[in-house]
């Protein structure tokens, strides 16, 4: 079993609001859950307006395909347009 983690630092230029922040982070999680099969939860930022940080889990039982759909989501998160990339960590864990 290998375990993939991913921490995704995002800033939302265009909020004035936390509804307008909150409105493009659940677009952002439900795209990403939805297309990679991944949990996706905003675990910091939540009281800013134009500041989210998303946490992934991806498990499967192939390494290869962990790190692969871990990048993808990066690539995919890159090219959002209401939520700007600002950095990201991955991890993995085999087990």
């Amino acid at each position: 079993m290998v375990v993939g983690m991913l921490r995704l630092d995002l800033a939302v230029f265009g909020s004035t609001s936390l509804k307008d922040k909150r409105r493009a982070i659940r677009s952002l999680k439900d795209r990403l859950a939805s297309r990679f099969n991944a949990s996706v939860a905003e675990v910091d930022g939540l009281d800013s307006h134009q500041r989210a940080v998303l946490g992934v889990a991806l498990v499967a039982n192939d390494a290869a395909f962990v790190h692969g759909c871990l990048d993808k989501m990066v690539d995919f998160a890159r090219m959002d347009r209401e939520a700007h990339l600002v950095k990201h960590e991955k991890q993995t864990w085999d087990w």
